[in-house]
């Protein structure tokens, strides 16, 4: 696993750039790069073919692909997104079968300097390295260090207070198919 690009030691860490948070939230979570603006826009077309607008992106050809593109691009490399149900506790995750996080919350809209009184949505991966949970967020300088597993469910636990947020669980198909991505009850 490399420390490429920005992430240093161990931690590969992409920076935000257009409106390609889904593709660094999926290059993030893999920690390394798998895909890129062409591929994810490859994925739109398979999704929509015969769309004059893709559904699945920004019309602009900037990016802001939507969930399903990260759910194919998943299901690409055998693994697959699970939506977390919110009234479940985050306790019941059993998080040594989770390969990641992939989370969808809301985000302030600028132009350079200036904060528009819009809000987007906006693609986070986080992920343990090193038996370190770390939130790879594309707008952050540097990878933040979440913790252990208590610190990463009251992470979780944080945005998924705030309103509108999806967490997405990153399984292996197998986990997927057998639930072993729930603990017990």
């Amino acid at each position: 696993m490399s420390g490429e690009p920005g992430g240093g030691p161990g931690v590969y860490h992409e920076r935000q750039r257009l409106e390609l948070c889904a593709v660094h939230a999926l290059n993030n979570v893999l920690q390394e790069r798998r895909f890129t603006q062409e591929a994810t826009d490859e994925i739109c077309k398979r999704l929509a073919p015969d769309a004059r607008l893709n559904p699945h992106r920004s019309v602009l050809g900037t990016g802001n692909y939507d969930v399903n593109v990260i759910m194919a691009a998943l299901q690409s490399l055998d693994f697959a997104a699970i939506w977390w149900d919110k009234r479940r506790p985050l306790e019941q995750l059993a998080l040594s079968r989770v390969h990641g996080f992939i989370v969808n919350v809301p985000s302030n809209v600028s132009l350079g300097f200036v904060s528009l009184p819009v809000r987007r949505k906006h693609w986070i991966a986080v992920r343990q390295v090193g038996g370190t949970y770390y939130n790879l967020d594309s707008k952050l300088k540097a990878p933040a260090c979440v913790g252990g597993e208590g610190e990463l469910r009251a992470f979780l636990q944080e945005f998924l207070s705030q309103g509108p947020c999806e967490v997405l669980l990153v399984v292996s198909r197998a986990v997927e198919e057998s639930g072993g991505w729930l603990n017990p009850e």
